[in-house]
C-alpha cells in the first residue's frame, strides 16, 4: 500500500502538494550547442523566480558536447504541468527545439525523497 493518498477523485481544495523533479535529456544537432544555450539560459534564469521553484542543474555529457541534461524540481506537480510549462517565457526555446534537437527530448519524472548538498570552496555553480 502507498503512502502517497490517491488525490484523483477528490475535490481540487483537498489536494496536496506533491514535489516533482523532471530529467530531460537533449541530443543537440553538431554546431547548435551555442544557439541550444542561449534559448535555454533566459528560461533558467526566469524559472529561478517562481514561487514552486526548487532547484535546476545543467549538465553537458563530458564524452559528447551535444549532449545535455536538466534536472529540476518543483514544489508542486500540479503547478509545474498547468502554470510553469506553459509560461511565455519558455515559448522561443520551446518552439526552436524541433528545429535544433537531433532527436526527441527524453523526459523521465521522479519523485524527490533526499537532497543533499555540499558545494566545494572554490566550486563556480553559475558559469
Amino acid at each position: 500500500m502507498s503512502s502517497t493518498a490517491d488525490t484523483r477523485s477528490q475535490p481540487a481544495s483537498h489536494t496536496r502538494s506533491e514535489p516533482i523533479s523532471a530529467v530531460v535529456v537533449l541530443y543537440v544537432k553538431p554546431g547548435c550547442e551555442a544557439e541550444f544555450l542561449s534559448l535555454l539560459t533566459p528560461v533558467l534564469d526566469a524559472m529561478r523566480h517562481e514561487p514552486t521553484f526548487i532547484n535546476a542543474t545543467l549538465h553537458r555529457d563530458p564524452d559528447d558536447p551535444t549532449r545535455f541534461m536538466i534536472h529540476e524540481t518543483w514544489a508542486d506537480r500540479q503547478d509545474l504541468i498547468e502554470v510553469q510549462i506553459p509560461r511565455p517565457y519558455r515559448r522561443a526555446y520551446l518552439d526552436r527545439l524541433p528545429a535544433i534537437l537531433r532527436e526527441q527530448r527524453q523526459i523521465t519524472v521522479w519523485q524527490p525523497m533526499r537532497s543533499d548538498f555540499a558545494f566545494a570552496k572554490n566550486y563556480d555553480r553559475q558559469e
